[in-house]
């Protein structure tokens, strides 16, 4: 069994299990599945492909010194994580109610690799180039200071590290965008100003050598190298 399969395997067991939000994000409830067609569009196909996407830049066997920012409820990376036992990754978010969740997640898959830590992204607490990849999954469209997470997440990567995951752009599909600027951002769970795919590309390429950007619906995904 590939690590796409292992992954794709542990949302499967989510089942009814999973709550609102993981469902959404893993689309494996049938309330998880509604709104990832009515809000983005995605079947479970597409939901599968914008995960696997995001994590394709993590090499399998990775054995560096990885951070996750935000974590969220680990639900999407947890999984990822118990295939790579060689390496050292740390967790960080600002809520300390969803890194909880991450924390309770990786107890259950009794990962001794996975250290958390609570704090804003704009503002790290880790030294210069400390970590060989720095992963981010839909934060970055709820973040207050978008340019200070940029920075700060750029900061603690070593040269020649990897920067990648993904976030929501706007100006990619109509629906999305309609009901995150009528909804979402009402209720405080997106932030604006959004990125685009082309200022996302533009703000990137200031900060790394290697930048490539792609989309599955409103889904950005991008992939940098510094």
């Amino acid at each position: 069994m590939t690590r796409h399969d292992t992954i794709k395997a542990s949302y499967r067991k989510l089942g009814n299990q999973a709550d609102f939000y993981d469902g959404i994000i893993t689309c494996s409830t049938l309330i998880g599945k509604l709104v990832d067609s009515v809000v983005w569009g995605l079947n479970r196909k597409l939901a599968a492909k914008w995960v696997n996407d995001a994590l394709s830049s993590v090499p399998e066997e990775f054995a560096g010194k990885l951070l996750e920012v935000p974590v969220g409820t680990g639900v999407l990376t947890m999984p990822l994580y118990r295939t790579l036992p060689n390496a050292s990754v740390t967790c960080l978010d600002y809520s300390a109610d969803m890194m909880e969740n991450a924390r309770k997640r990786a107890e259950e898959m009794q990962l001794k690799n996975v250290s958390f830590v609570q704090g804003d992204a704009g503002a790290l607490p880790f030294g210069d180039g400390c970590f060989d990849i720095v992963l981010s999954l839909n934060g970055f469209h709820a973040f207050p200071d978008k340019d200070a997470a940029f920075r700060e997440t750029c900061r603690v990567l070593k040269k020649g590290g990897i920067f990648c995951g993904c976030f929501y752009l706007a100006g990619e599909f109509r629906r999305t965008d309609f009901l995150v600027r009528h909804f979402y951002v009402p209720k405080g769970f997106f932030t604006p100003p959004f990125e685009t795919k082309n200022s996302l590309k533009s703000c990137l390429r200031g900060l790394y050598d290697e930048v490539s950007v792609h989309t599955v619906n409103a889904e950005g995904i991008f992939r940098c190298r510094k």
